[in-house]
């Protein structure tokens, strides 16, 4: 798939894929095995002006500039710089994958994401509690079980019309088999099933990856530069 994707970007025209797809395309071609969390240091930035300015990378700079930055700390994600425009970028760890991700534990990881305001208030809780949990030391399944429940229990918000990131950063490091990939966006709808959109049919560009917990469908559009404005003629 990296490769049709690349080919995309090069005819300059847009490919629609579910994200958990992208993930589960870069599982097949993982080598080396994460089979539990390493020690929090490892997943910790210890310049903390570098975490922000990664997560800046995220969005181009008149959208990151005014955005709120929060930073991962060893009690969870606190905010380090306050925003103006809504926005929130942030930097992901690997937990944020799929469950059934070989790279799931990954500590070399690091997804710069930038929330716009819907996608601030109903997405961003999501990463908040895994990150709650992975931190309190819940095993996978009591972390899906988690999720589940605070949905029922309306304690995690509903997805807003309109929720959508950005991830055109070419500093990050989404996977040992993908390095940065290519810049993309992805935007956020209720959770479908894939014939709705017509996913894993012969010729079609969208493909159905596992379901997540979380109640949503992830949609990504690769583009064609990097938030700096330079070209994604490396992209993977």
């Amino acid at each position: 798939m990296k490769g049709k994707t690349a080919e995309t970007i090069a005819l300059g025209t847009f490919m629609l894929v579910v994200l958990s797809a992208a993930w589960q395309a870069q599982a097949q071609d993982a080598k080396v095995p994460y089979s539990g969390m390493a020690t929090l240091d490892r997943y910790l930035i210890t310049d903390r002006n570098a975490e922000i300015a990664l997560a800046r990378s995220a969005a181009p700079a008149a959208i990151s500039t005014d955005a709120e930055v929060l930073v991962l700390g060893r009690h969870g994600y606190e905010t380090a710089v306050k925003g103006k425009n809504g926005f929130v970028c942030v930097v992901e760890r690997s937990w944020m994958s799929p469950f059934d991700h070989p790279e799931f534990w990954n500590s070399k990881l690091r997804g710069p994401i930038c929330f716009n305001p819907p996608a601030a208030r109903s997405v961003l809780p999501f990463t908040l509690k895994r990150t709650q949990f992975v931190l309190a030391g819940l095993s996978k399944a009591q972390m899906i079980d988690g999720i589940k429940a605070g949905v029922q229990k309306k304690e995690l918000p509903r997805l807003e019309a309109g929720a959508m990131c950005y991830m055109m950063s070419s500093q990050g490091y989404l996977s040992d088999s993908g390095g940065h990939w290519v810049p993309h966006l992805m935007f956020y709808v209720p959770q479908t099933e894939g014939t709705t959109w017509g996913a894993d049919v012969p010729d079609s560009p969208v493909m159905l990856g596992p379901q997540l917990p979380e109640p949503v469908t992830v949609f990504m559009i690769p583009v064609h530069n990097w938030s700096d404005g330079t070209a994604a003629t490396d992209a993977h």
